[in-house]
């Protein structure tokens, strides 16, 4: 069975496509409304407009989840 890409940015194997809010969602297991509050509170993953979309570069959506690794490390 295939690793879903969003799973797969985990892991550290970048999709070649821009995340949607819901594979961020997937991603971290939070619900969509999860994200959509990140991103209005701007304390999530960097995200892009894209017309009326947003999407999130996965290479920022890991380095997102990184620092919040060591933050959360840093804070313990």
């Amino acid at each position: 069975m295939a690793t879903p890409p969003a799973t797969a940015a985990l892991r550290g194997e970048l999709p070649d496509r821009y995340l949607t809010p819901r594979d961020v969602a997937t991603l971290f297991n939070v619900p969509l409304e999860t994200v959509y509050h990140w991103r209005k509170k701007r304390i999530g993953p960097p995200g892009f407009r894209v017309g009326v979309h947003v999407r999130y570069d996965p290479a920022a959506v890991q380095r997102w989840a990184q620092e919040q690794t060591a933050a959360d490390s840093d804070a313990a």
